[in-house]
């Protein structure tokens, strides 16, 4: 490359000052679109700028006319270039109008950054003259780029040039010339040739009058100042360059320039370059400020400055991305009465624009982000990249939202999958594998980062908030029990997260599958409980919550069973234990509602008009619940639900506490809204039930209060010390010890002290090992299997006497009731001590009516 010329002090300058680096990549950046706007319309429409004639500028109409010899003092006389400024006459108007065209195309080709197409141009039009005057130095391209300087590469024209006159000097001669011209032609009106020329010498307020767009109107401003510094330096970089600087200090220095400034040198060419460098912005943010409010700038520019996209583009030149964000969010942001909704306001497309780029400053700005800078892209790129995957989730875009939510701070990530899953809980079962996938793919399974999401935590959130109460619209109290009742259904389809199948492009998929089917086992159980002790009604409606998990859960376990029976955790083999306990429990539970569904519907027909088949019916059902019935009954080795839990070992005393949200419900059906006085009246019972040596001893504790969440629910929490065999030690009785037994009483409508029949319908149940501060530690699933047995197992042998007294009405003396009898008097099974007083009543009136019925059978 040559060295010592104009040319290689400009780039060297640029490539070193940071606002001409910046005016550089504006000026690089808006010729390049207007370079590109070019080629697509030559795509389109098949031409392009310049497609002229040869030769079209060569004033033929105006030759032609001279030739007439007609003489017109308004009509130049001679041919040359030079004729029109000299003679101060005009082209015949054919001429005039081809030279405007030409200039228009010029100017636009200039505005696109090709030059060489300008020059090009002018030539093919027969104006070689106009050519050699747009670029100087024997054609050769002086903007101050890298690219331009290495394209020159070694030629001597210009180094000889220099080498004679001087640095610069040539330079300055070309621009002042530049300058005279387009202030001469401009007083002529030739507004296009004037831009073209003033474009060459930073003469702005000759070319802002074509600018009638921002991009124009910015680019011309950027460009000319960009000249300008150049200029600057290259006469600084002359002998005495410093002292004339000095002369130009007052405008130089001054505030940032205006084209009506306050230091207004005349026009002519001895005030040169005063008059430009008072046209100058003095920063880029009066630059910009010109764009806004300039005197010169046309309204349309003015007006597009508000649009959104310059916001963005001319804040982004000031390289205040902070502000970028602001900006975005505050079109965005979704209005104050609708803050968690699905369809924000503002366009579509500046919030998938704001997401990406907040996508791409993170990966590009990760390593060079400052304090004050990271809040800001993390707080408010969080509240863009949330606001995307909404947008994402309300189009059903569902498989996307995990590329922008893997993005999101760890609670936004939670919550936002949290938010998805609860609403898509009733959604087909696509759907809600596309949110598992998007979930699965993009998120760790396991927390890696505290500082990001993972799909673990979101299960946990979503079983967490599955099991609270969801406050409904009641028309009347005994629509109150039957929404809870219904609310089991929203329970159990929560399983179905666990059940899909991970993708196998995941790591240690084996792995997750495994633990995803080992959650959902344990709370499969969880629910299996609590839908348990809400379904003791002998109606014939199935407890749908607990058969759609028994549905979910049947084909993975058929998948895994296997790897979890051989499993050396001692803790799967109960929870897998326990799950067989219960799908045999509700497979009994079925066969006594199918029955008890065909007894009411033969209970319709008088009996003598019943057919043969419908009794039949009847009475084979009836055995079947009865064979089932009595085979888990009859289970030696391994009874229903024992608690082999390993006991909770500590040096401090241990506490046992009991939660409960429940409510309480009439033995009509109907719900009894809770107040202060039932609640009072409801603890005072619980403690009576206990009796005040227990109360005494175990320092029983009880709290009843209305919940927070559901005024027609109230919240129980029973707290009592642990003993030995009742939270330490193994407990033989599998009772559930005494909380279970208080709350049995209240499970079966038997508190003392209370409204008679009035039993606790229950919503959520867990039992907790505690220290003496109250501090929750494990889970006590002892006392809540316990609680179960309690109430499924009397139950259960309630119905088969139920069912036996039935049979024997209809004639049929039941094979296994001896056994029945037997399996409840056993002293090893001790079922007996299960029973309320009520229920023993109840078990012996059963018993009276089938004796007396089998007595009559035997008579007949």
């Amino acid at each position: 490359m040559v060295s010592g010329t104009s040319h290689v002090v400009a780039c060297e300058f640029v490539a070193e000052d940071h606002t001409a680096q910046l005016c550089l990549r504006i000026v690089q950046w808006l010729e390049g679109l207007a370079s590109k706007a070019l080629d697509l319309e030559a795509k389109v429409r098949g031409s392009h700028v310049g497609s002229y004639l040869p030769s079209c500028g060569v004033w033929h109409h105006t030759q032609r006319y001279l030739k007439k010899g007609n003489p017109d003092m308004n009509v130049v006389h001679h041919l040359d270039f030079d004729a029109p400024t000299r003679e101060n006459a005009n082209l015949l108007p054919d001429d005039k109008k081809q030279d405007e065209s030409l200039l228009e195309d010029v100017w636009t080709l200039l505005r696109a950054g090709r030059l060489e197409e300008a020059c090009g141009l002018c030539r093919s039009a027969g104006q070689p003259w106009r050519a050699s005057s747009l670029c100087s130095f024997g054609g050769f391209n002086q903007f101050p780029s890298v690219e331009a300087l290495v394209k020159n590469g070694k030629n001597r024209t210009l180094q000889a040039v220099e080498f004679e006159s001087g640095i610069g000097h040539q330079w300055h001669l070309w621009k002042w010339a530049s300058y005279c011209a387009s202030e001469k032609i401009a007083e002529q009106g030739g507004k296009c040739e004037a831009a073209v020329y003033a474009a060459q010498c930073s003469n702005l307020k000759r070319m802002l009058p074509l600018c009638t767009d921002w991009e124009s109107a910015c680019w011309a401003m950027a460009k000319s100042w960009l000249d300008v510094q150049v200029d600057l330096e290259i006469t600084r970089s002359l002998p005495g360059g410093v002292d004339q600087l000095r002369n130009f200090g007052d405008v130089i220095d001054g505030s940032p320039g205006h084209a009506d400034g306050s230091f207004e040198p005349s026009n002519g060419p001895e005030n040169w370059p005063i008059q430009v460098l008072n046209q100058q912005p003095r920063q880029l943010s009066s630059l910009l400020q010109k764009l806004h409010s300039g005197e010169m700038i046309h309204e349309t520019v003015t007006r597009q400055c508000k649009e959104q996209q310059r916001q963005i583009q001319m804040t982004l030149m000031l390289g205040d991305i902070p502000r970028v964000l602001d900006l975005i969010w505050s079109w965005i942001t979704p209005t104050e009465d609708n803050q968690n909704g699905f369809r924000p306001r503002g366009d579509p497309q500046m919030i998938q624009f704001g997401a990406h780029l907040v996508l791409v400053l993170r990966y590009l700005l990760a390593e060079e982000m400052k304090d004050a800078f990271k809040d800001k892209i993390l707080s408010v790129g969080d509240n863009i990249l949330h606001l995307y995957a909404l947008f994402l989730f309300s189009k059903e875009h569902e498989e996307l939202v995990g590329i922008y939510a893997s993005q999101l701070a760890r609670h936004r990530c939670i919550d936002l999958f949290v938010h998805m899953m609860e609403l898509r809980l009733h959604s087909s079962v696509h759907v809600k594998y596309k949110i598992f996938l998007s979930a699965m793919e993009y998120l760790p399974f396991s927390s890696m980062d505290d500082s990001k999401g993972n799909f673990e935590d979101i299960i946990e959130r979503i079983l967490l908030r599955s099991r609270e109460i969801k406050v409904g619209k009641y028309d009347n109290l005994s629509d109150v029990s039957e929404q809870h009742r219904l609310q089991s259904l929203q329970k159990a389809k929560v399983i179905q997260w666990l059940c899909f199948t991970p993708p196998s492009t995941i790591t240690n998929v084996k792995d997750v599958s495994k633990k995803l089917l080992l959650r959902a086992l344990v709370h499969s159980n969880i629910l299996f409980r609590e839908f348990a002790l809400i379904s003791m009604w002998r109606v014939p409606a199935m407890p749908i919550g607990a058969h759609t998990v028994l549905g979910f859960l049947a084909e993975p376990l058929k998948q895994l069973a296997e790897t979890l029976e051989t499993s050396e955790d001692y803790n799967v083999f109960e929870d897998l234990k326990e799950f067989q306990d219960w799908r045999e429990y509700y497979s009994c539970d079925a066969t006594y509602r199918n029955w008890l569904k065909i007894e009411v519907e033969n209970a319709e027909v008088p009996v003598s008009e019943l057919s043969l088949e419908e009794k039949e019916r009847a009475i084979s059902a009836a055995k079947e619940t009865l064979n089932a019935s009595l085979s888990l009954l009859e289970r030696k080795e391994t009874p229903w639900l024992a608690s082999t839990d390993r006991m909770y070992e500590s040096a401090e005393p241990v506490f046992l506490e009991l939660h409960a949200t429940a409510m309480l419900c009439l033995p009509s059906g109907e719900c009894l809204c809770p107040d202060a006085t039932v609640c009072t009246t409801l603890t005072s019972a619980l403690y009576s039930s206990a009796g005040d040596e227990v109360v005494l001893n175990r320092q029983l504790m009880v709290k009843v209060s209305i919940s927070s969440r559901d005024s027609y629910c109230i919240d129980v929490v029973l707290r009592c010390l642990a003993i030995a065999g009742d939270g330490l030690e193994p407990h033989d009785l599998n009772d559930g010890g005494i909380l279970a037994t208080i709350m049995a009483a209240g499970f079966k409508g038997e508190l003392p002290r209370f409204q008679a029949g009035v039993t606790i319908e229950i919503s959520r149940l867990d039992a907790w090992y505690s220290d003496k501060d109250g501090t929750l530690e494990c889970p006590a699933t002892y006392i809540v299997k316990g609680l179960c047995r309690r109430c499924c197992l009397t139950e259960l042998i309630l119905r088969c006497m139920q069912v036996s007294v039935s049979l024997m009405g209809s004639g049929v003396l039941p094979d296994c009731h001896d056994t029945l009898i037997e399996v409840v008097g056993s002293p090893e099974n001790d079922f007996l001590h299960l029973f309320s007083q009520q229920q023993l009543q109840e078990f012996l009136l059963l018993e009276r009516e089938y004796s007396i019925c089998k007595m009559e059978l035997t008579e007949e």
